[in-house]
């Protein structure tokens, strides 16, 4: 089941934020930066984005059983005419069971309201699975690459567009 998230479910996005980036960047991330993305602060850190975002941006949580087991986030990029991806994060447990499928397709169609035709995220360059993950759902490195810190390590990182379609969420 797929929802609007509120306030409330800030917290326990922060501790699934956590696993999800654990499980994802074991193999690229130092153990010290992955000790940074700790559970509080993440969902700390969504409180006071959601604080000043709330109003152009949606979260959506994917629930089963009464348990939130993934989000995503979207909003406006930078760029006019274009949305942006900025998270998506699935329990590592329900990695695999089509939640992943099911909440980027929502958002899709959530960036198509927000931005219009174009979408974009930020992918880390070594994240092997993230990248097919996006490539299967029609995602396409657009040649645009940044370095940016992720809990103080410095990690290559790389751009995915898509031209979206009509539909709605």
């Amino acid at each position: 089941m797929l929802r609007t998230a509120g306030e409330s479910d800030l917290a326990v996005v922060g501790g699934l934020h956590q696993r999800s980036r654990t499980s994802a960047y074991a193999h690229i991330l130092s153990d010290d930066a992955l000790a940074g993305g700790a559970a509080q602060p993440l969902g700390e850190w969504w409180a006071e984005r959601w604080k000043w975002e709330r109003d152009t941006h949606r979260m959506t949580i994917a629930e089963e059983d009464g348990k939130i087991v993934g989000f995503t986030y979207v909003g406006p990029s930078g760029e006019p005419g274009v949305g942006e991806l900025y998270a998506i994060h699935v329990d590592p447990a329900h990695i695999g069971t089509g939640v992943g499928k099911d909440l980027i397709r929502h958002a899709e169609c959530q960036l198509r309201e927000i931005g219009g035709t174009r979408a974009v995220l930020w992918v880390l360059e070594e994240n092997e699975r993230a990248r097919r993950f996006y490539e299967r759902g029609g995602w396409r490195p657009d040649g645009t690459t940044r370095v940016e810190s992720v809990s103080g390590q410095k990690v290559p990182q790389l751009r995915y567009a898509k031209t979206l379609v009509g539909g709605s969420a």
